[in-house]
Formats: structure tokens, C-alpha cells, sequence
């Protein structure tokens, strides 16, 4: 068993220094991150706790889980590794977006119509 645990239904409150208090009274904390939204920093309420040793981890996994902690009942288990993202292809495996094919708004089939791009004077 790891000495990481993944602690999950945490209040959108509840602060790093909350988590850390929380979890001394179990044993030795390393480190507290609660994740948050990348563009908005607010929380997602779960976070991740260190604990210094994996009988603490232990412990606090008995203790814990299931516990009340600000007007919430938190989830605590050891954490997992993240799986691997599939890699996503966007053009549908046609090679992307309309390129070059003169569709609406492509500049490619637009010769001698009077139309002009961007940057192009259109034909006198």
C-alpha cells in the first residue's frame, strides 16, 4: 500500500491547512493538494494528502473514511495512479478540418468569382 490517499467530498471550503490539521491527529503529514479548476481555481473537491508513513496511511483510511468533516462525509482510500488519456483525433480520421476544398469560407476554389480573402483586392 502507498502512502498517498485520495480524500474525495471535501466542502469547496475547506482549505489545504484544514486538510493537514485533519489528518495529523492520524500521524505525519507530508504534503495536502486539493485540486482545483484550472481556469478558475476554484475547487473540485477532492485532493490528494501524503501521509509519512504507510501504517499512517493506513490508519487513516480506518479512521477517516466516512468521517464528518466540514458539515461533509469525506472519502478517503489510498489513491490510484491516473490512467493514461486516450489520444483524441479531432478530424473524425479525414485529416482535420475542410482544408483547401473551396467549401464556404475556404479561399481555394474562389479564383475568378470576384470574391476576395483577407489581404486580396478582388478582381476589377
Amino acid at each position: 500500500m502507498g502512502k498517498k490517499l485520495y480524500v474525495g467530498s471535501i466542502s469547496f471550503n475547506a482549505s489545504e491547512e484544514d486538510l493537514v490539521k485533519l489528518f495529523s491527529t492520524i500521524g505525519e503529514v507530508e504534503s495536502a493538494k486539493i485540486i482545483t479548476d484550472a481556469n478558475t481555481g476554484q475547487s473540485k473537491g477532492f485532493a490528494f494528502i501524503e501521509m509519512a508513513s504507510e501504517d499512517d496511511a493506513k490508519k487513516a483510511i480506518t479512521d477517516l473514511n466516512g468521517a464528518s468533516f466540514m458539515e461533509r462525509t469525506i472519502v478517503v482510500n489510498e489513491a490510484r495512479p491516473k490512467p493514461p488519456r486516450e489520444k483524441r483525433d479531432f478530424g473524425g480520421g479525414r485529416g482535420g478540418f475542410d482544408r483547401g476544398r473551396g467549401g464556404a469560407g475556404g479561399y481555394g476554389n474562389n479564383k475568378g468569382r470576384g470574391s476576395a480573402g483577407p489581404g486580396r483586392k478582388g478582381r476589377r
